[in-house]
């Protein structure tokens, strides 16, 4: 709202009203002009009319020099001169400041300096106008004692007019402490004004900051005068202010906030920095940082917002645990060389701004279109290469790895996923759970004949069905669930018990080798192993598909490739077992003729294969085997919390059981330190009294090492510390230790695991709803991908397309070279001049690939979406900060402005009172012309 917009709603009496209370007066007090000394006179001449009793109030530290001469003892009651000193010494440390902090400067200045500094401060246009006009020896660079010259004081006080009068003047010194003191506090139109001064011609007093322009005034550098910090440029101060219009002002001209370099960057530049001074480096950076991750600046500067937000909220979160003196902050620090327009934010809390940003820009979509247009980016090059929307999903997946959770459990983005959820099954979408139930059950009885159909066609309606995303997590959940079942039935023939003792053999007929029946597949382990390749060619698959780093990102991918790995190692150890067994046995069919082993004797090599289970060594590749098929059957039946995160009410609980693992994980470095040492120390203690004690707990490091941890569980007796010799000092010790570590185990660390689990299930219940659509939508944009639509094992036989999709991309291969080498011998180009020339080359090709629209320079759809969306954002911030605005700013912009129109009616009545002299004066002369006649 501008000057004349606010005074139109007071009225003149308002105005006279606001001007006594100024004065220190009351509307019932008569003025007194008729009682002004000669000095009051004298000074209101020179002033455009301005009476010194309005300059009591705002009187400064300079009435020191002796230049004003009002007396304050003209006041007739004592109490009223008290009140009006203690009134004059507030004003004057409200707006000047602690005075004795300071240098005393003021003492240096010439009386007209003075009235100079003193007309640009209260807004005085009428004597800052005359002042400039007529005074050819007047300093305009001179400063107060806090270092502040006359363009400074008017732009801090808001005066536009004043501003522009100097601006016009040559040599002006400070032009760039006056622009950022403007963007500080929100001028826009004085802003607008300076920027519009010649010396801003070129950009590069835009783009470089303080303490890289020293040789000249542009900037102050002395203690006093300098408020911003040195590695401020405009840009980044209006950044770190949410200054849109600024910023758009400065982008215009060509302001830019360079990226800092890396962390670890070891150029010269950053190594000369980091020598001169490390604080002043690190402060740089993070202002820097400040302004990149601006709202402000992120949505003006940015062609894609959402992409840069994105991936400068990772750097910002990389950097928070790289620069841990910059991570974590109870309480956000004010600088004060910014005058509270902005807060020093960490690298994490910078990190969850441009999180909000992202998310307050997808919040603002209202059409389909412009959703996709975010979750998407810009499809247009890919979709010219045949790919779907459903294929991309940039945006999703890129939020998903940097865990923007909010981004990607938005309502606007759960909508958008849910549609692509259930694609080509729009009915089942409304259907009850027992429905979708009704449907999984049927998809898993005929798997293998949907696989079948699938195979012979794959462009059918029943392969698109198929190929749908819910379809796919159904068939995969579906297999593993029969997989799951053959484990359970392989185990089944043992659920009573087994027929064969361990120290028993039984056989099929006489001369049989006893391991040749028990290292024998059967039929389910058969299908255990068909099952087993198919889900490691599906992770071998993806493996490639994804890179080693971004698959080993992902835990459950690890989990389930360790898996994997278990059951080929234990099939791998069984199978040599029944190799050695066969090896045996055709030694005893070819060389052993009896009708029973048990009447000769074997070699000890072939022996070894007889004998019962109790006396295997314990490296027998069977028994081995066993174990790693134990510790591969517990790893596959916990993938089932895999497909957890698709239950509303098994999600959170799933979640919550993560997040508890990784407490433990840490709570066991704390454990295993504090479990070695009492590990080895009892063991130290009790080692030399091995047979001497009443049991042998702590004679052995394994001793030691069962006592302590069964004792965890209440499981020891504190008879482990009784000695059977009379060694009183020993067994008190004993028993101290133990005691102690008792207490720290079970009382202390115990308890601290329980309550770090506790505040980690606290913290996924407060936020149960983001935390479950988040994990829910990382599993459904797994199979959102094409590919993987038939389950294992049924993935392991190649489809007609697979194979049809392979021979194209061969051919594709082949035909793409020869058509470069048909191209490089057309231009006539020698093999050294097409690698010369191959940035050329590569920019040829991009540019045949782009749209029409592209090669005219019209903006694409993409690009016109996101724009408006900007848009949007841009006036919707607006209109919260003038929602959020203080009224005690407003007030005061409205006071400075009746001040400075006070000065301007003064100013016409001074020069209304000048004609009206001069009229009675000339009436005067008439009259006694007359008179004398």
């Amino acid at each position: 709202m501008g000057r004349t917009g606010r005074l139109q709603q007071f009225t003149p009496a308002n105005y006279w009203s606001e001007i006594q209370h100024m004065r220190g007066q009351t509307q019932d007090q008569p003025l007194a002009g008729a009682e002004e000394d000669e000095n009051e006179k004298d000074w209101k001449e020179e002033n455009g009319g301005v009476d010194a009793h309005f300059l009591k109030a705002v009187k400064t530290v300079r009435d020191s020099s002796g230049y004003y001469h009002h007396d304050m003892t003209n006041v007739d009651n004592p109490a009223q001169w008290r009140h009006a000193m203690m009134r004059e010494k507030g004003r004057r440390q409200a707006v000047r400041g602690p005075a004795f902090m300071f240098n005393n400067r003021g003492t240096s200045l010439t009386a007209e300096e003075e009235r100079f500094l003193d007309a640009a401060e209260y807004g005085n246009i009428p004597v800052v106008r005359k002042m400039l006009e007529e005074s050819p020896t007047l300093n305009v660079n001179c400063v107060d004692y806090m270092g502040q010259n006359a363009l400074q004081l008017a732009v801090g006080n808001e005066h536009l007019e004043v501003t522009e009068l100097l601006l016009k003047r040559d040599n002006l010194a400070r032009i760039g402490d006056a622009l950022l003191l403007g963007i500080s506090k929100g001028y826009i139109r004085i802003v607008e004004a300076i920027l519009n001064h010649p010396s801003f011609a070129a950009s590069e007093r835009l783009t470089r900051s303080p303490c890289e322009l020293q040789d000249d005034d542009f900037y102050s550098y002395d203690e006093d005068g300098t408020r911003f910090s040195p590695d401020i440029t405009p840009v980044i101060l209006a950044a770190h202010c949410q200054k849109y219009e600024v910023v758009h002002m400065l982008l215009t001209k060509g302001a830019r906030i360079e990226r800092p370099h890396d962390y670890f960057c070891k150029c010269n530049e950053c190594t000369e920095k980091q020598r001169k001074d490390s604080f002043s480096h690190s402060r740089s950076r993070i202002n820097a940082y400040r302004g990149l991750a601006s709202p402000a600046y992120l949505s003006l500067s940015s062609e894609d917002p959402v992409l840069t937000a994105l991936e400068l909220s990772n750097e910002l979160a990389k950097l928070a645990n790289i620069e841990k003196e910059f991570k974590d902050k109870k309480s956000q620090i004010k600088e004060t060389v910014q005058l509270n327009c902005c807060s020093l934010n960490d690298y994490r809390k910078l990190s969850m701004q441009c999180k909000d940003f992202v998310v307050g820009v997808l919040d603002l979509c209202r059409d389909t279109e412009e959703v996709q247009a975010i979750l998407n980016g810009d499809v247009s090059a890919e979709l010219e290469q045949g790919q779907t929307h459903r294929a991309l999903l940039s945006r999703v997946k890129l939020a998903i790895k940097y865990e923007v959770k909010k981004f990607v459990a938005h309502p606007n983005c759960q909508q958008q996923l849910l549609t692509i959820w259930y694609e080509n099954l729009s009915g089942l979408r409304e259907q009850t759970i027992a429905v979708k139930c009704l449907v999984v059950l049927v998809v898993a009885l005929g798997l293998p004949l949907l696989a079948i159909g699938y195979w012979f066609a794959p462009c059918s309606k029943l392969g698109k069905v198929l190929r749908s995303p819910f379809m796919k997590f159904v068939a995969h959940a579906a297999s593993f669930i029969i997989f799951l079942c053959l484990l359970v039935f392989n185990a089944s023939d043992r659920f009573e018990g087994i027929s064969t003792l361990p120290n028993v053999t039984v056989t099929d007929y006489p001369t049989q080798i006893f391991r040749v029946k028990t290292t024998r597949f059967s039929w389910t382990e058969m299908l255990i192993m068909v099952w087993v390749a198919g889900m490691m060619w599906s992770e071998c698959k993806e493996l490639w598909m994804e890179g080693p780093r971004e698959y080993i990102l992902q835990l459950w991918n690890v989990l389930d490739f360790g898996m994997l790995s278990i059951f080929i190692a234990a099939f791998t150890a069984r199978f040599f077992a029944f190799l050695e067994a066969t090896k045996a046995q055709q030694y005893v069919d070819e060389k052993i003729h009896v009708s029973d082993l048990s009447l000769v004797t074997l070699p000890p090599d072939i022996e070894y294969f007889t004998y019962a289970r109790d006396k295997w060594l314990p490296s027998d590749p069977q028994l081995i085997s066993e174990g790693l098929y134990a510790i591969a059957v517990v790893l596959s039946f916990s993938r089932i919390a895999y497909i957890l995160p698709a239950n509303e009410s098994f999600g959170p609980l799933q979640i919550s059981l993560g997040r508890t693992v990784k407490d433990i994980f840490k709570f066991m470095v704390l454990f295993i330190m504090v479990f070695l040492a009492f590990m080895i120390g009892m063991f130290i203690l009790y080692s030399y009294y091995l047979g001497a004690k009443v049991n042998p707990a702590f004679t052995t490091v394994e001793e030691s090492f069962k006592t302590l941890f069964w004792s965890i569980f209440g499981l020891s007796e504190v008879s482990s510390v009784v000695l059977k010799y009379d060694h009183k000092f020993i067994e008190n010790i004993g028993y101290v230790l133990y005691g102690i570590y008792n207490v720290t185990m079970v009382v202390v660390l115990l308890n601290m695991l329980i309550a770090m689990i506790n505040s980690s299930y606290q913290e996924i219940e407060d936020d149960a709803d983001v935390e479950w659509k988040f994990a829910r939508s990382k599993l459904w944009l797994s199979y959102f991908d094409n590919g993987k639509t038939l389950p294992p094992p049924y993935s392991i036989v190649p489809s007609p397309k697979s194979f049809f999709q392979c021979v194209k991309r061969v051919f594709d291969l082949f035909r793409c070279r020869r058509r470069r080498l048909r191209k490089d011998v057309e231009l006539g180009m020698d093999n050294s001049k097409s690698k010369l020339n191959l940035f050329t080359q590569s920019n040829l090709r991009i540019s045949e690939s782009r749209s029409f629209n592209s090669i005219l320079n019209q903006p694409t759809r993409h690009q016109q979406i996101m724009k408006r969306l900007i848009k949007r954002y841009v006036l919707k911030a607006q209109v919260d900060k003038e929602n959020d605005e203080v009224n005690e700013g407003e007030l005061k912009e409205i006071k400075q402005d009746i001040s400075s129109l006070r000065y301007e009616l003064l100013e016409d009545k001074s020069q209304a009172t000048a004609e009206l002299a001069v009229l009675i004066q000339k009436l005067g002369d008439k009259l006694n012309v007359t008179a004398t006649h």
